[in-house]
């Protein structure tokens, strides 16, 4: 994985528990500090760690612009992406360089 790539991503607590969508340049430093509770809000306070789904894309406006149409989306819809790309829920974040 390159280290500066915009990517949108979603975490989760758990299979099918709560789920978190961000955007960020740099996934794995992002997911690190999510893992280790390195920022105070949503993901600290409701234990959401684990990377489930990731999307790279070319420039951060169209990853910002990607991230929004998501966390609009309803639930099962964003649990339909999840499970189409990583029907195991496993911890994407093992195989991030």
């Amino acid at each position: 994985m390159i280290e500066k790539q915009p990517t949108v991503y979603i975490l989760a607590s758990h299979r099918n528990g709560t789920l978190y969508t961000g955007v960020t340049s740099n996934l794995s430093a992002r997911v690190w500090q999510h893992k280790n509770d390195g920022a105070e809000g949503f993901t600290k306070k409701y234990g959401v760690h684990t990377l489930v789904y990731y999307e790279v894309h070319e420039d951060m406006l169209s990853a910002i612009k990607r991230e929004k149409q998501i966390k609009k989306w309803k639930r099962a819809w964003k649990l339909a992406l999840i499970e189409k790309q990583n029907p195991t829920w496993r911890d994407l974040s093992d195989a991030l360089v």
